[in-house]
C-alpha cells in the first residue's frame, strides 16, 4: 500500500492556521476563552473541509464536531484546551525558527488538529469522516467523554492525533491514569504547651503516603506517585488537617481494580485520626490490541515507523476501552509537552497530513 495521492498540504497554509489557533489562547477550565477557542476551530474546519461545525456546548467550554456525512466510518479525535494560562503568550509567542514552530500548545495538541484537517482536505472523498475536537481533555474530559464514546462506537475506528512519541513514533497502547486525593482529619492543639492533647494529621498523612507508595508495582507497569502534599497552619499548632494526591498508572484492568478497591480500604494509624479518599482511574488503559490493524496501514503507508506504549493517558483510553480500533499519537512530530521549550517540527507536516489521509482512506475502502 502506499500513500493515496502524492500532492500533500500546504505547509506554508498550515502554519498559518497553526498560528490562529495558537494565537487565541485556551487554558482549560476557562471557559470564555475556550469559546473563542472553538469558534476559531470551527472556522478552520469550514474553511478547509467546507460544510458546517457544530459547537457542542459543556460546562467545560464547547467541543466542535465537524461531520462529512454519510455513513460514520472514522472518527479523528484531538482536543483544543491547553495546560497554559493565559498570558503564556505574551510571554512566549508563536514562532517559526530553525524548522520548528513554538508557542503555547503547538505539539500538545493544536499542530496535530492542524495537520489533521489539512489531510482530509486531500481526499476528494470525505464520506464518512467526522472530526471531534473536545475543550477538556487536559482536566479529565469530564465533559466529553460521553460524547467521545458516541461518536468512537458509531464510527468504528478513531485516529488521535495527539503529538507523535518520541523520535515520530506513533503510541500504540497506553496506562491508564488517574489521580487521588487522601484528606486526613486529625485535632489540633498547641504544639508546645500540649502537643500529646492533638491528633497530628501531618504524621498520619507520613503514614499515609508509605503506605500508597507500596501499592506501586513497576515490574508490571503500574506506578503509585505522591505528588502534591499540604499540611498545617502555624509552627506552634499540631496540625489538623493534611492532604495528599497521588498520580497512578497502570497497565491492566486487573491493575486499576486492585488500585481503587487498595485506596478505598486505606485506614489510619493513629488513634482518632480520620481518612477519606477521592478518585480513580478514570482514564483505562488502552491495550496495544485495539491498534494492531490500523497500526498495520499506518506502516505500510509509512514504512519504518515505529509504535511505542506510553505511560500518558488521552481520549484514545476511553475509546480503546470500548473496543474501537483505535490509533493514537498521530499529531504532530515535536517535544516538550506541557513545557516552555514546547515545539513542533516543521519538515514533518506534509508527511503527518498525508500519513492521516492515507489511512482515512484504507478505512474508508476497507
Amino acid at each position: 500500500m502506499t500513500m493515496h495521492k502524492t500532492v500533500g498540504a500546504s505547509v506554508d497554509a498550515m502554519i498559518e492556521d497553526l498560528r490562529t489557533l495558537v494565537e487565541i489562547e485556551s487554558p482549560s477550565r476557562d471557559v470564555d476563552a475556550l469559546r473563542a477557542s472553538a469558534k476559531a476551530v470551527a472556522a478552520v474546519l469550514e474553511s478547509r473541509l467546507g460544510g458546517h461545525a457544530v459547537l457542542v456546548e459543556s460546562v467545560a467550554g464547547p467541543h466542535v464536531h465537524w461531520s462529512a456525512g454519510g455513513d460514520p466510518r472514522v472518527l479523528i479525535l484531538g482536543h483544543h484546551d491547553t495546560v497554559f494560562p493565559l498570558g503564556t503568550l505574551e510571554r512566549r509567542p508563536f514562532a517559526v525558527q530553525d524548522g520548528h514552530a513554538t508557542g503555547p500548545g503547538v505539539f500538545d495538541m493544536l499542530g496535530g488538529l492542524v495537520q489533521a484537517v489539512h489531510g482530509v482536505a486531500t481526499l476528494d472523498d470525505r464520506s464518512g469522516v467526522e472530526i471531534l475536537v473536545t475543550a477538556d481533555e487536559e482536566v479529565g474530559s469530564l465533559s466529553s467523554r460521553s460524547l467521545i464514546e458516541e461518536r468512537a462506537l458509531a464510527c468504528g475506528a478513531v485516529l488521535v492525533v495527539e503529538g507523535a512519541a518520541d523520535g515520530g513514533g506513533l503510541k500504540t497502547g497506553r496506562k491508564g491514569c488517574g489521580t487521588f486525593q487522601v484528606s486526613v482529619t486529625g485535632r489540633a492543639s498547641h504544639a508546645g504547651l500540649e502537643p500529646a492533647a492533638g491528633v497530628n494529621a501531618l504524621i498520619e498523612a507520613a503514614h499515609q503516603v508509605l503506605d500508597i507508595a507500596a501499592l506501586g508495582r513497576p515490574e508490571i507497569g503500574t506506578t503509585v506517585t505522591p505528588t502534591v502534599a499540604s499540611a498545617g497552619t502555624l509552627d506552634n499548632v499540631v496540625p489538623a488537617e493534611a492532604t495528599v494526591i497521588v498520580d497512578v498508572r497502570v497497565e491492566s484492568a486487573d491493575e486499576k481494580e486492585r488500585i481503587e478497591s487498595a485506596f478505598a480500604a486505606l485506614a489510619p494509624h493513629l488513634d482518632e485520626a480520620e481518612i477519606s479518599v477521592q478518585g480513580a482511574v478514570g482514564r483505562p488503559p488502552m491495550p496495544e490490541s485495539t491498534s494492531t490493524e490500523l497500526f498495520a496501514v499506518a506502516q505500510r503507508l509509512l514504512p519504518g515507523i515505529e509504535g511505542k506504549s506510553v505511560g500518558g493517558g488521552s481520549d484514545g483510553n476511553f475509546t480503546a476501552a470500548l473496543g474501537v480500533p483505535t490509533l493514537d499519537g498521530l499529531g504532530a512530530v515535536g517535544g516538550g509537552a506541557h513545557a516552555d521549550h514546547e515545539y513542533l517540527v516543521i519538515d514533518a507536516m506534509t508527511e503527518r497530513a498525508n500519513l492521516i489521509a492515507g489511512l482515512v482512506h484504507a478505512i474508508q475502502n476497507a
